[in-house]
Parts: C-alpha cells; sequence; structure tokens
C-alpha cells in the first residue's frame, strides 16, 4: 500500500460508491448461496477490500457477522454510514497486517490487484488461506493475465452522474500490468465542479497456479469464470474453494 496516499482518496471513493455498485449487485447473489453454511451455522466471515460497504450490506442483511476490511480510509468511512450494523469495520494492509480467523474470506472488486507485486498478491491469497478455519470458505476475484491482453487498445471511458463525473484512461505497459488514470468531479454545495486525479496501477497474475498455491495451506478452490451464476468481465477471474476439515 502507498502509505504516504492510498488509492481511493475521498472523491473516488464516493464517485465509487454513488456509481459503481452494480459490481457488488452482480456478485451477491452467488456469494450469498456459496456462504449459506456459514450462516446457517452463525460462522464469521472476513471481507477484504470491502470498499464502501456495498457488498457487506447483502452480507449483513442476510444475517451474516461481517468483519468488513479495506486499505483505504475514505472507503472505511462510507463503509461505516452504509453498514453500521457490521460486527466490525477495520483497517488492513494485505499481505502483512495480521488477520482476524474467520469462517469465510469474501473479496470482490480484485482488491489484491492493487498490490504492488505477484508476490505480494500470492502472500495474500497464502495470509486469507491461513486465516480461514477448517471446513471455511475462500471466495475472491482476481485478474487474470488475460485482463490486460484483452484490453490492450481499450479507449478512454466517462461516466456522469447527477452530482459527479468520471473519465479513466488506460494503458497496458506489460503483460502483467494494467493502468488507469482516473479524474474524477464532484459538485460541491455552491455548485461548482471539483477536479482529483489518481492514478492506479494494477498487476494481473496467472491464475492457473492459484490452486497449487493454497493446496499445501489446506484449502482446495477452483478458478472459475463467476462466482454463481453471473457474467463478469473478460480476465475476471473467482478463485473459490473451501479449508479442508
Amino acid at each position: 500500500m502507498n502509505t504516504q496516499e492510498p488509492y481511493y482518496r475521498p472523491d473516488l471513493a464516493l464517485v465509487h460508491h454513488r456509481g459503481f455498485g452494480f459490481h457488488a449487485d452482480l456478485c451477491a447473489p452467488g456469494i450469498l448461496e456459496l456462504l449459506e453454511p456459514v450462516r446457517a451455522r452463525d460462522g464469521l466471515v472476513l471481507e477484504v477490500g470491502c470498499g464502501s460497504g456495498l457488498l457487506t450490506r447483502y452480507l449483513v442483511d442476510a444475517g451474516h457477522r461481517v468483519i468488513a476490511t479495506d486499505a483505504s480510509p475514505a472507503m472505511l468511512e462510507l463503509a461505516r454510514e452504509t453498514v453500521p450494523d457490521a460486527e466490525a469495520i477495520e483497517r488492513i494492509t494485505l499481505p502483512d497486517d495480521p488477520l482476524p480467523n474467520a469462517d469465510a474470506v469474501v473479496s470482490i472488486g480484485h482488491a489484491l490487484c492493487y498490490l504492488p507485486t505477484v508476490e505480494a498478491v500470492e502472500r495474500s491469497l497464502v495470509a486469507l488461506a491461513r486465516a480461514i478455519r477448517p471446513g471455511g470458505v475462500y471466495a475472491l476475484d482476481v485478474e487474470d493475465l488475460e485482463w490486460a491482453a484483452a484490453r490492450t487498445e481499450q479507449p478512454a471511458q466517462g461516466r456522469v452522474g447527477d452530482d459527479w463525473a468520471i473519465i479513466t484512461e488506460y494503458e497496458v505497459p506489460a503483460p502483467d500490468r494494467f493502468v488507469r488514470r482516473i479524474t474524477t468531479f464532484l459538485r460541491d454545495g455552491d455548485g461548482a465542479w471539483q477536479r482529483d486525479d489518481e492514478t492506479h496501477d494494477n498487476v494481473m497474475i496467472d491464475t492457473r497456479t492459484i490452486p497449487a498455491l493454497l493446496e499445501p495451506e489446506g484449502v482446495d478452490v477452483e478458478v472459475r469464470l463467476s462466482f454463481g451464476d453471473e457474467e463478469l468481465p473478460v480476465g475476471l477471474r473467482t478463485v473459490v474453494g473451501r479449508k479442508r476439515a
């Protein structure tokens, strides 16, 4: 993590919260089905990269006990407003921060890909596996190398809401890197637009290596195209499985 300026400063965090909840809406049904055995025994869910709490809201409404975590203080502030009834909302930065033991680990929005290297992503995958109790569920998404390959000539994109706008430019500097240069605009109380800029440099991994990486930790997973019946963007993979009892 960039300790001086974490990804998702306040403006981008708010734009993401207001305009990009569709990924949580898409993934929630499949994740809730995977977590049904955990809910039935009142197990604890550890959510990594919770953002503003959009998936967390689904989990808590379904009856789950959730510790929601993120590395962005701005996102955590929004999450505390979105899901005040979560078990806990904490700042955790992988791969080195200690993790609580849980009966399931979930993560959407390819949060691990914000880490600086493949080695950091792999260490995080292992750390999450170690945090799961026997019989627990492992369910997260991650960007495969295909993500970058499919977007080598992707044009800039823009979206506009009632009081926000976002422009994103893309770059693929290497097969395992995907860079987004993001400009946000938020309307203040006087009606003026305020601008902020962030650069997000994501690392891609060869997701075929993940099952062998987690097998020594007692976690059996498969790399899939979805959590359930949803259709995810090209190159986004889910890692779904369970820790052996």
